[in-house]
């Protein structure tokens, strides 16, 4: 499960690389830039979100070799 978690982050960060070249820095918020920065942002979220279950898989394990 943990390399899903990983796989997940790295498709994530190939979202922010590929919608990084659609931003036109002239025109932010409009046509394709919106909607490459609402991908941005939400690739960010998601790469926060496993990090917090990679995190919290790590604690389960320590608490279960208790």
């Amino acid at each position: 499960m943990k390399y899903v978690f990983y796989l997940i982050i790295i498709l994530a960060v190939a979202s922010i690389v590929f919608n990084a070249f659609k931003i036109d820095i002239d025109h932010l918020f409009q046509g394709d830039s919106q909607i490459a920065i609402i991908s941005i942002v939400a690739a960010i979220c998601v790469i926060v979100l496993m990090s917090i279950m990679l995190v919290s898989k790590k604690i389960a394990e320590k608490v279960e070799g208790r």
